[in-house]
């Protein structure tokens, strides 16, 4: 038999024993090293600290942030005189998959309620109002032109919602 190693024939060896090649591996998904961070949690903390930078510039100031009450985390809890304000944020690099404003659906709005209630329980607030609102923020662009927009929803859903 004639070797030929582009189709993988098996062919006599130097003794006549038969060899064979090995076939081809079929390529696979290239796992993330355990310890190399997770590229959508990095863009989430980001848009939390630019959020806060934001709200900060417009004169709240930030009490909390990813904070656990009543089993729910709370991404920033930011203070305005006596106004108590429950934020959630929203990163996209996309609105493929719709606005963040939009991810906040009536599930979402309950657990910010029950973590209001258990924060405000457990802090002793005196707050006279309290308010939940939505940043969103979008970046555009990748690697070294990027540039994020910043939207401040205030008083996107309310206590009774």
């Amino acid at each position: 038999m004639n070797d030929d190693p582009k189709r993988g024939l098996r062919t006599p060896g130097a003794a006549g024993a038969p060899r064979t090649r090995k076939a081809r591996e079929t390529p696979t998904r290239r796992e993330p090293a355990k310890n190399a961070p997770d590229p959508r949690r990095q863009l989430g903390v980001e848009g939390e600290r630019r959020a806060a930078a934001y709200l900060a510039r417009r004169g709240y100031r930030i009490e909390e942030r990813n904070v656990r009450c009543g089993g729910v985390e709370v991404d920033l809890i930011v203070r305005r005189g006596r106004l108590v304000v429950f934020v959630e944020v929203k990163t996209r690099r996309s609105t493929r998959f719709g606005s963040g404003a939009e991810a906040i659906d009536a599930r979402k709005r309950a657990r910010m309620r029950r973590a209001a209630s258990a924060w405000l329980a457990e802090h002793r607030s005196r707050a006279a109002r309290v308010r939940f609102d939505v940043v969103t923020c979008h970046v555009e662009g990748s690697h070294g032109s990027t540039r994020w927009r910043i939207e401040h929803w205030p008083a996107a859903f309310d206590a009774s919602d």
